[in-house]
């Protein structure tokens, strides 16, 4: 995995979705604009997931590694019910409560953590799982069965890694519990090809293809998440991640 990254951020572009509009920020060159739109159309709208109220761009992509974010990197935000969070979060609290939060992790990416893997959930929580599973997973495709389970502490951070291929196959899904959090993606050849991603409590994102192989990842201090100029209050974070297998 890739170590920390001292970034700056660039001018950025906010796309969203108005009356069936794509809305662009006025600070994007008008050729981009152009070009990307053209790209949008010759691609067919409806085969793009405009989802865009959770993520932003630096003005440093091209048009069509816009495009691939757009397909690869999906938010599903009140994926979750409260009551859906709480099942969740009461079978594994028990546990991971009486564990000590670690600052060291084996490879460096994560800062104030503890975490486990989980093989056998109770009922109510494997249906929430294999909600998760159906949404992220096309029918046979091969997934790691442990699910993974890391919960953050408020003043804990991830930082900028692309996940082992040695681990994890080509797709990720994780689901937020008890706070938001910013995810930013930074292109690994390009460190000014940012991406800053919205993770709302309770949302659920999937990651895959370009988003996952192509830009490391990381969850912004507490100090520094901020989306779009919003400062977005980060406390005790718990994903709970599914991830697809390895393959040859």
């Amino acid at each position: 995995m890739f170590g920390s990254k001292s970034l700056r951020l660039g001018p950025v572009v906010l796309l969203g979705q108005i009356a069936g509009q794509v809305k662009w920020a006025t600070n994007v060159p008008c050729l981009q604009r152009v070009r990307f739109l053209s790209h949008l159309r010759q691609a067919g709208s409806d085969k793009i997931p405009l989802q865009t109220h959770y993520i932003k761009f630096s003005s440093a992509l091209l048009p069509e590694e816009c495009e691939a974010l757009l397909k690869d990197m999906v938010v599903h935000d009140d994926f979750l019910s409260d009551v859906e969070e709480k099942i969740i979060f009461d079978e594994v609290e028990p546990y991971i409560s009486r564990l000590h939060y670690e600052y060291d992790h084996w490879d460096n990416a994560i800062h104030g953590f503890r975490e486990t893997e989980r093989l056998h959930w109770t009922k109510p929580s494997s249906a929430i799982l294999d909600r998760v599973r159906g949404i992220a997973f096309p029918e046979g495709k091969s997934q790691l069965k442990h699910v993974h389970v890391l919960d953050l502490s408020e003043n804990g951070f991830i930082k900028p890694h692309i996940d082992s291929v040695k681990f994890c196959g080509d797709t990720i899904a994780g689901l937020s519990l008890l706070s938001d959090s910013v995810m930013r993606l930074v292109h690994d050849k390009d460190c000014n090809k940012i991406v800053d991603v919205l993770l709302k409590r309770r949302s659920l994102y999937v990651m895959r293809d370009s988003a996952r192989y192509n830009y490391t990842h990381e969850i912004l201090k507490k100090d520094a998440s901020i989306f779009n100029d919003k400062v977005i209050p980060r406390h005790r974070r718990i994903s709970v991640i599914c991830r697809s297998e390895v393959t040859s």
